[in-house]
């Protein structure tokens, strides 16, 4: 069903004012479906008009794509795309700060700790001694990732857990914002064996302390690199300190298409949003901004990779993991992270002139607003 985008308008302006516990019937459902599609449809074709501007852009068995030198590109995402996932590891629940774009806005002084001396791997709580059972048990993973949700709040917490793993020859790498962190603290990170530091330079508003810890890191660790939101509050902030931030040596820089979810979708209120295979909800702009990043890098020669962490790469990411499990053909994690689907914040794409549909057609009967359903 190739429904117009008049059409769509008028049934989304209906469903936003259904009550959020009404169920739709079935052909309204085809028409939500068809809508996204639509939208979809022609945002995948500005993404790859978008792609065919970039030289030397690359993919990685499929799953995602990047520029750069392959030395570079971060293991850690290889571990996540074709290893055995991104086996995250979580201690701290508190932050230093609060961004408009993270998962947990508004309840960051409500995260559930994980407890005192302990460790959450895999969804179990662990204590460190419990760790040489624990590999002696499950196969060693490809790699393991530190998040959730600011590490430096107790950094002297982790360099015991890095060195175990460590010796256990597991690839390592962490996130910060890096507001917190010192040479001191970096350093010791590197004695303790993390392989991999990312920084989240978008959430520091591109920060002369960041830019220059990331500087200190590349002395103690050997991969380092930027993984952030792509918004365009960063994409303006980082060309404004291009030159300080290149010069820094970092390997790459992650642009992870920034994803809604019910903490942080307010924030982006009136934005053109899309809807990625039904999953994922995205502002339309954020991934058309990490390609013309890409473009530019490629163009002024940085000697560093960009990757294109984009909704797609998260959907091949979860069926990795999911092979990796063994569990049945085609199954996946991947999916909305909203209950019921937010019709209202379609709206503004619907509204907007300037964005059009491929191809529409006349909605067949039984299917038009105020025709019978059955």
């Amino acid at each position: 069903m190739k429904i117009s985008k008049k059409d769509a308008l008028m049934w989304f302006e209906f469903f936003a004012q259904l009550p959020e516990d009404e169920e739709l019937m079935t052909k309204q459902q085809e028409i939500v479906y068809a809508t996204f599609a639509q939208i979809e449809e022609a945002v995948d074709r500005r993404h790859e008009a978008l792609m065919a501007e970039i030289p030397g852009l690359k993919n990685l068995q499929h799953r995602t794509r990047y520029v750069g030198e392959d030395s570079k590109f971060p293991m850690g995402c290889r571990s996540c795309l074709m290893g055995t996932g991104l086996s995250a590891i979580r201690k701290t629940n508190k932050c230093n700060i609060e961004c408009k774009f993270c998962y947990n806005y508004g309840e960051l002084d409500a995260i559930p700790p994980v407890g005192e001396g302990m460790w959450e791997i895999g969804g179990t709580k662990f204590y460190e001694k419990d760790l040489d059972l624990l590999l002696s048990i499950h196969k060693k993973p490809s790699g393991v990732s530190y998040v959730y949700l600011e590490p430096f709040m107790e950094i002297e917490k982790y360099y015991s857990i890095i060195k175990r793993f460590k010796e256990a020859q597991v690839y390592q790498h962490m996130y910060t914002n890096g507001l917190l962190a010192t040479e001191e603290t970096l350093k010791a990170l590197g004695e303790a064996g993390l392989n991999e530091l990312r920084f989240n330079l978008g959430a520091a508003n591109c920060a002369d302390r960041v830019i220059e810890n990331i500087r200190i890191a590349k002395k103690y660790i050997p991969m380092v690199g930027i993984e952030t939101p792509m918004t365009p509050e960063f994409f303006a902030g980082f060309f404004k300190k291009k030159e300080a931030i290149l010069s820094t040596g970092l390997d790459f820089i992650n642009c992870a298409e920034l994803h809604l979810n019910p903490n942080n979708i307010g924030n982006y209120a009136g934005e053109n949003l899309y809807i990625a295979r039904q999953g994922y909800v995205s502002p339309v702009w954020s991934r058309e901004l990490t390609l013309k990043f890409m473009r530019i890098s490629q163009e002024e020669k940085w000697d560093l990779v960009v990757h294109d962490c984009s909704n797609y790469t998260k959907f091949a990411r979860n069926l990795n993991l999911s092979g990796k499990e063994g569990k049945w053909f085609g199954s996946s994690s991947y999916g909305c992270e909203f209950t019921t689907y937010p019709y209202e914040a379609f709206l503004p794409i619907l509204r907007d002139e300037t964005f059009e549909f491929l191809t529409e057609e006349e909605l067949p009967f039984g299917y038009k607003v105020g025709e019978l359903f059955f």
